[in-house]
């Protein structure tokens, strides 16, 4: 008897912690939260400091002498 309580007790335990994917709200805000960050991302890339960076590197790579 103590057995048949101790191994339901584990099943209980066992299907508690159990975790078999996000929920809704939990996909809405990582959805939020990856938009957000392509959108920072999106705006630093574009800037005209980064642009120029850029801009430079490629035109020192391109007329490297060999």
């Amino acid at each position: 008897m103590a057995r048949r309580i101790r191994d339901w007790a584990r099943g209980v335990a066992r299907r508690v912690r159990s975790d078999n994917g996000m929920t809704t709200s939990e996909y809405a805000v990582g959805t939020i939260a990856a938009c957000a960050f392509a959108a920072v991302l999106y705006n630093v890339v574009t800037s005209q400091p980064v642009m120029s960076a850029l801009q430079s590197l490629l035109k020192e790579a391109l007329d490297a002498k060999f």
